[in-house]
C-alpha cells in the first residue's frame, strides 16, 4: 500500500487549487473516484485503508474526513492541512504553468516553452485523444509525475487561450486507452 503517494497527490491538488484561487485558510474537499484511489494507494479504498491513510497524514494534514459520493470518496482536509500545504515549496513549474495559461493572448508554443524550461526531457506529443491537442509530461517525473492534456482554444479578438487537464499516468491510460 502506498499511503505517501495518495498524500502527495492530495497535497499537489490542494496546492494547484491554491495557486489558481489563492489561499483562504479554510477546509477543502476533493472528490476522488474509487478507481483513482485504488491506483494511488495500490489497494482497495476500504474504510480500514482510509483510516490508515488518515492516521498516516494526521501530523501534516490534520484530521481528514471521508464521505462516500457516487463512484468515489470525498476527502475533506481541515484548515490546518490546507495551511500546511500553502507553506510547501517546490511547485515552481506548476505555478509558472498556471500563470501562463491564465493569461490571454498566449498560444500552445508559450505553454510548451514552460515545459521545456523545466526539463530538456519533457515529452511533448500530439494527443491521440480527440478532446486534446497535445500531451505533455516528464518521463523522469521531474518536476512532477503528471500527464498534462493541453488544448488551444479558438482565438477571439486577439485573446487566445490554452487550457490543461492533469492526470496521474494510470488514470490517463485508463481514460484514453486506444
Amino acid at each position: 500500500m502506498d499511503l505517501a503517494r495518495l498524500e502527495k497527490n492530495l497535497t499537489d491538488n490542494i496546492k494547484e487549487a491554491q495557486l489558481k484561487l489563492g489561499f483562504d485558510d479554510r477546509p477543502m474537499s476533493l472528490n476522488y473516484t474509487s478507481d483513482s484511489l485504488r491506483r494511488l494507494l495500490g489497494a482497495e479504498p476500504t474504510n480500514d485503508v482510509l483510516s490508515q491513510f488518515a492516521d498516516f497524514a494526521l501530523p501534516r494534514l490534520g484530521k481528514l474526513s471521508f464521505r462516500e459520493i457516487k463512484g468515489g470518496i470525498c476527502i475533506t482536509i481541515p484548515a490546518e492541512g490546507t495551511s500546511y500545504v500553502n507553506n510547501l515549496t517546490g511547485y515552481d513549474f506548476l505555478e509558472e504553468l498556471i500563470k501562463t495559461v491564465g493569461r490571454h493572448g498566449i498560444f500552445m508554443a508559450d505553454v510548451i516553452a514552460v515545459f521545456k524550461r523545466y526539463s530538456d526531457n519533457a515529452v511533448i506529443e500530439d494527443s491521440k485523444a480527440e478532446d486534446f491537442d497535445i500531451l505533455a509530461y516528464f518521463p523522469d517525473k521531474r518536476p512532477d509525475e503528471y500527464f498534462y492534456c493541453l488544448t488551444e482554444e479558438p482565438c477571439i479578438d486577439g485573446g487566445c487561450h490554452v487550457i490543461y487537464h492533469r492526470f496521474i499516468r494510470e488514470d490517463f491510460e485508463e481514460l484514453f486507452a486506444d
